[in-house]
């Protein structure tokens, strides 16, 4: 269960006026999956599939972290993007 601040965090992250980086945005994909579903349990996608490739992969290396260190790392994060981009 997500908190209401983490709701709001996933929120403001779509509302940046300027696109962050694609290394930024699997970050906040990562960690998102992490904290809403916790340890990645999807298959890896093949080998020509380069983005969901790189999406599973960023996730995957969040293993083993808990649903709320993710959480707090997601909120972290896009306070850290929302300075940056605004």
């Amino acid at each position: 269960m997500v908190s209401q601040l983490f709701e709001e965090k996933a929120k403001a992250v779509q509302e940046l006026p300027k696109k962050p980086s694609d290394d930024e945005l699997l970050q906040v994909y990562a960690l998102y999956k992490q904290a809403t579903v916790g340890d990645n349990n999807k298959e890896k996608p093949g080998i020509f599939n380069l983005k969901d490739r790189s999406k599973w992969n960023a996730w995957e290396e969040l293993k083993g972290m808990s649903q709320e260190e993710a959480e707090k790392k997601y909120i972290e994060l896009v306070d850290s993007l929302s300075a940056k981009y605004a």
